[in-house]
Parts: structure tokens; sequence; C-alpha cells
């Protein structure tokens, strides 16, 4: 789009714009909002993250009946049955995001199938490590983000040092972006893409309940925390979600340890994946999904810091549009010239 520049990425990914969704996990990032980002002329990223494996082919080929375009999907290595590993690679995505483990092993058998990997990561040194396993790219994680949050650093200190550590590896931003400017922003400290997940959760296309979206439009960087607490399934991995009931019931009782927790062991409501119907206990990773039947206020309820900047429900094709004309104007106005003044003061050339 105009006044957003192809990166090296962009070409070799055969896409149009340096914008990629975030693949939420759980198929909250499904088919739906993948197509429409693609075909939007940025890059959707398919959320399979904790997906049943035999489901895995299923929303791929849901998603080639959507686009033609290029798409990848986001697998979560502490969550990974490597069955749905085989399914991507089966199916010849053009890439793999990997989060949270060593790559090797899964890096080494996507080359052999020729898929590409990109690495998402939290630090210098873990992006270092993702490059030495042969990594295709990585994805630099700001402290900022939603969902599961790897390390600890800003993503405005995080991201050009990743760009000087691994380079001449392709870079793309994640965390805290929600606008143009903050793609613009990504792409001047040297990413070479941005990746979006709380801007394009509040879509129609996001496979989330209603209710979630709207208190992702409701709040505000404050109303989120980083976190441990939604564990069940996955225990230990920090993650920043809205502060809701369950927060605030647990920050009440004066944050107690697993098996001490308010409420921990009930059951908050129960989510459809494929034919199979699942319970959700409360303090489980999983966040209402468009097919949770229960009380959000007991869930996890994923959110970047970037929801101060998200004000509205939108098309994922328009969320977009906006930020490529966003971004190509904020790149406009840093590459403007500008000449003296009198009296030693300077204005940009054309105003």
């Amino acid at each position: 789009m105009r006044g957003v520049k192809a990166t090296p990425l962009v070409r070799k990914l055969r896409i149009e714009l340096p914008i990629f969704s975030a693949p939420m996990g759980g198929g909250t990032a499904g088919p739906a909002l993948t197509a429409a980002v693609s075909n939007a002329g940025g890059c959707g990223v398919l959320g399979l993250g904790g997906v049943p494996a035999e489901l895995v082919p299923e929303l791929i080929r849901e998603t080639r009946a959507l686009t033609q375009r290029p798409f990848g999907a986001g697998l979560l290595l502490p969550l990974l049955d490597p069955a749905a590993f085989e399914a991507c690679l089966a199916e010849r995505l053009p890439f793999l995001v990997l989060f949270w483990g060593a790559l090797a092993p899964w890096v080494d058998r996507a080359h052999r199938r020729e898929v590409r990997v990109f690495a998402q990561v939290g630090s210098v040194a873990e992006a270092r490590a993702a490059a030495s396993a042969g990594a295709d790219g990585v994805i630099a994680q700001g402290f900022e983000a939603g969902g599961h949050v790897r390390g600890t650093t800003s993503l405005s200190a995080l991201v050009p040092a990743v760009v000087a550590a691994v380079a001449p590896l392709p870079v793309v931003a994640a965390g805290g972006i929600a606008t143009g400017a903050g793609v613009a922003a990504a792409l001047a400290a040297g990413a070479q893409g941005a990746l979006l997940g709380t801007r394009f959760l509040a879509s129609p296309e996001a496979f989330a309940t209603d209710s979630y979206k709207e208190r992702i439009v409701a709040a505000s960087a404050e109303d989120t925390v980083h976190t441990t607490l939604f564990g069940v399934g996955w225990p230990d991995a920090p993650h920043r979600v809205i502060r809701n009931r369950a927060v605030r019931e647990w920050e009440a009782a004066g944050r107690p340890p697993p098996g001490a927790r308010p409420g921990e062991g009930t059951t908050i409501g129960k989510a459809r994946f494929g034919a199979a119907v699942v319970e959700v206990p409360r303090y489980s990773l999983m966040s209402p999904l468009g097919s949770f039947e229960g009380d959000p206020e007991l869930a996890a309820l994923y959110a970047g810091e970037s929801c101060s900047l998200v004000h509205n429900v939108r098309p994922a094709a328009r969320i977009v549009r906006d930020l490529a004309r966003e971004a190509g104007r904020a790149l406009a106005r840093l590459a403007a010239p500008t000449v003296p003044r009198a009296g030693g003061r300077t204005r940009r050339r054309g105003r």
C-alpha cells in the first residue's frame, strides 16, 4: 500500500504489507481472521497452540478455502503434539511460528519439507539461540504483549538489539502495537514487519466471545496484569491478562499459590473443539473462545497494554488498511526533509 515500502521479508513471503496477525492460541486466530488479514494484503497466522492435532488439517484447509494468499501457523512448543507439527508440514505452509522451547529438532524437520520457521523470542540471548538453531527469522516480543510473554524487556529496547544480534535474519516486532504509528516505529527500529494480537482480537473474525472483545475495547494498559495465575494446563508460564474478578479475588486473598486459590477445582464453563465439548476449570489457560459458554469474569482474558489504543471492534480487513495508511503517513513525516526557519527554527518542507 502507498507509503509503506515492501521489506525483504514481505517480498520473500510474497505478501503486500509488513503487517501480521498474531497466532493467538486455542484457535482464537482461526481461519476467518487469518484469511481476512491475508486477503487484505497482510499475512494471517493461524493460532494452533493447544488445538487438538486431529483438527489442525481441517483448520488449515478451511483457511485455504477462504484465501489464495500466503498465511502461516503458530505452535506452542510446551503444548505441542508432534502430530500437529507433522500436519502443518504435510500441508506445506509457507512458514511456522514456534514459541517457548528448544527449536533445533523442529527447525531441521521443517526445513527438510521446505517450510520456514520463525522463532518468537523475548530476549537477545534467545534470539541468538534461535539463529544458531537455524531459524529463518525472529519475532521479538516485548513485555507489553498480551497472552504468554517470554521476556521482560520493552519492545522499544528489544527490537533494535535483536536486529543487531541476528542480522541479516529478518526480525518482526510484536507486543504493544495497535496503530499505524506503532507499525512505523517498529519498521524505523529495523524490524521488517509488525505482528499484532490485541488489535486483531477486537475484530468480528476473531474466534472469541463478544463479551471478551468488549472488555478489550473498554480496557486500558493499567487494567492489565502480568501474572502466572491462569496456569492450569501450562503452569509457571507468565502471561498478560485483563484484571477481572478472578484476578481481583486472588489478589484480595493475598495471592495464594496453586492449590490454595479461591474457587480452585471448580468449573467455570465449557467450550467446544470440533465435536468434543470440554469443561473449563477455574484458572485454566483457555480464554473465552467463540464456543465458550460460562463466566468470562473467571476466565483468562489475554490482552496486551495496547488495549489502551483499541477503541472499537472492526473488520480485520479494515484494520489492515487503516494500519497501512497510518503507517505510511507516519513514515512520510519521519522522512520529510527540514529547511531552516528565521530565528534558527526548522520547518518540514512542503508545509
